[in-house]
């Protein structure tokens, strides 16, 4: 069904989104949605972080007991 929508679909969709809600609504609107895509993108990185730290911190040491008393 919505594929055959096309560009003046789109373009008439727009229109009326700018008709009801007006050029400042949406503007604000889409700031919003500019600061929660940069949060997630935020969120998501400090969150492979914590992944990332808590892998190198449960590590093993594999050096062999051989050359550990040698230090």
């Amino acid at each position: 069904m919505l594929n055959n929508i096309g560009l003046p679909g789109l373009l008439l969709i727009a229109v009326v989104v700018l008709v009801l809600f007006g050029r400042g609504k949406i503007s604000s609107l889409m700031g919003e949605v500019g600061k929660g895509i940069t949060s997630f993108k935020r969120g998501v990185n400090e969150g492979s972080k914590e992944i990332e730290e808590q892998a190198a911190d449960e590590a093993k040491d594999v050096t062999p007991e051989s050359e550990t008393d040698k230090v």
